[in-house]
C-alpha cells in the first residue's frame, strides 16, 4: 500500500515539474518573441504562448495540494498545451522550436496523468 502511493505522489511530482517547466519556457518565449521584429504577425503564437502558460501554473496549483479535479484540469492542459506546441512548431526560430518540443512533451505527461487510474 505505501509503495502504491509513493507511485502516485511520484507521477504527482513528474507533471509538476513537467507543468512548471513549460510555464516558465512559455513565458520565456513571449518574452523573446516581443523582442523580435515582426511580432506583430505572431499575435496568435502570442496569445497561445499566454494561455499555456496560465494552464501550466493553474494545473500546478491544482497537483500541488492534490485536488480532486487534479486530473480534469490536467486534461485542459494537455489540450492546450499540444495546440500550443504544434502551432510553435510551425515558427522556424530556435526559441519557438524548443517551445514547441517542451509543450508538446508536458502535454503527453499531462494526458498520461489525465488518463491514469
Amino acid at each position: 500500500m505505501h509503495h502504491n502511493m509513493e507511485q502516485s505522489h511520484m507521477s504527482h511530482y513528474e507533471v509538476l515539474e513537467a507543468v512548471q517547466h513549460c510555464e516558465a519556457t512559455c513565458e520565456y518565449t513571449e518574452h523573446s518573441i516581443l523582442q523580435m521584429e515582426g511580432s506583430s504577425h505572431r499575435s496568435e503564437q502570442l496569445s497561445l504562448l499566454r494561455d499555456c502558460a496560465d494552464i501550466c501554473t493553474l494545473t500546478a496549483k491544482y497537483l500541488a495540494r492534490c485536488s480532486y479535479f487534479a486530473k480534469s484540469i490536467a486534461s485542459l492542459c494537455a489540450q492546450i498545451c499540444e495546440v500550443c506546441g504544434n502551432h510553435c512548431l510551425r515558427h522556424p526560430d530556435e526559441i519557438s522550436q524548443r517551445c514547441g518540443q517542451i509543450c508538446l512533451h508536458c502535454a503527453q505527461v499531462c494526458q498520461k496523468f489525465a488518463m491514469s487510474a
